[in-house]
């Protein structure tokens, strides 16, 4: 998935929010044009699919594999996508700080509704 785009801003105050997926990098799970529903107050866990921010400011869809330590030293999540021929991700820009994980999808709302 080159970019997986939140809708308007994160979290400010709100416990959910919506994101569309663009691009292909985490099919098969989820595909260019999907809609999903987002927990902001969800902490992440090893296999869920998060939103997260990489440093760059791109915001993405992701799984969240594993904690990392960080270079400055504080805790991180490696994040991959599910098609690893796609897209940018910790391979590529490294683990991403817990405050950039910006919350966790729990259901792809269209074009049918499912958990994910």
């Amino acid at each position: 998935m080159k970019r997986s785009a939140d809708r308007g801003s994160t979290r400010r105050g709100a416990r959910y929010g919506m994101a569309l997926v663009h691009g292909r990098s985490m099919e098969p799970t989820l595909r260019d044009g999907d809609r999903l529903l987002v927990s902001y107050a969800a902490a992440p866990a090893a296999d869920a699919v998060v939103l997260a921010r990489f440093a760059d400011g791109t915001v993405a869809v992701k799984r969240a594999v594993e904690r990392r330590t960080l270079r400055t030293g504080g805790p991180g999540w490696w994040l991959l996508s599910d098609n690893p021929d796609e897209g940018v991700d910790s391979r590529h820009r490294g683990p991403v700080e817990d405050g950039s994980v910006l919350g966790v999808v729990r259901l792809r709302l269209w074009p049918s509704p499912r958990r994910i």
